[in-house]
């Protein structure tokens, strides 16, 4: 009779297995230009998110100045459960949840992909390209040297650079070139 009362005391988010709906990384649409605004309102609102920005230097012609680019314009990727997911879109900037196509349901980003792209993100020197998502996919590498060391990718060629690239679900690959000597296959 106890452990009756205690089911009926379980939170809304649980599911008949008694575990916790688990986190999951989504990509949500913002309205354009509204990237970082949505990220800050995020924040205070306590929902984890990644905004991918990439620091460039832009040169004019009296001068260089340093400006930080959203990678992936209209995109805020968020780490959310399922009353998390419905809270991000009560936000005005946030449009909708990206989803495969003829399908309602968002599309869930592996954690894994999430990693190793913010990895690359935070330690890469060279500038990070997103590329067509029916890039054809290399031999699985290793990067063995340089700031990106352990990061794990496809080894592809991009207009005749060597590149290593993280696959990003429904998104493409995210890229870094890389001297062919700062890599290693891996044996999978």
């Amino acid at each position: 009779m106890n452990s009756e009362k205690e089911a009926l005391d379980l939170p809304a988010i649980v599911t008949g297995n008694g575990e916790a709906y688990p986190k999951q990384w989504l990509a949500v649409y913002v309205r354009l230009y509204h990237e970082k605004k949505t990220s800050a309102r995020l924040n205070t609102m306590g929902i984890e998110n990644f905004l991918p920005i990439q620091e460039e230097i832009h040169q004019w012609s009296d001068r260089r100045k340093k400006i930080s680019r959203v990678l992936i314009p209209m995109i805020v990727f968020v780490h959310v459960d399922a009353l998390e997911r419905k809270k991000v879109l009560e936000l005005y900037s946030v449009n909708r949840y990206m989803v495969n196509r003829g399908e309602s349901v968002p599309l869930v980003i592996p954690d894994e992909q999430m990693e190793r792209f913010r990895f690359m993100l935070d330690y890469s020197d060279s500038a990070i390209s997103l590329n067509d998502p029916s890039l054809i996919p290399g031999e699985k590498v290793r990067v063995i040297k340089g700031p990106l060391s352990g990061l794990q990718g496809e080894l592809v060629t991009v207009d005749g650079k060597t590149k290593v690239a993280v696959r990003i679900a429904a998104l493409g690959f995210a890229c870094v070139e890389m001297p062919i000597g700062y890599i290693e296959k891996l044996n999978n």
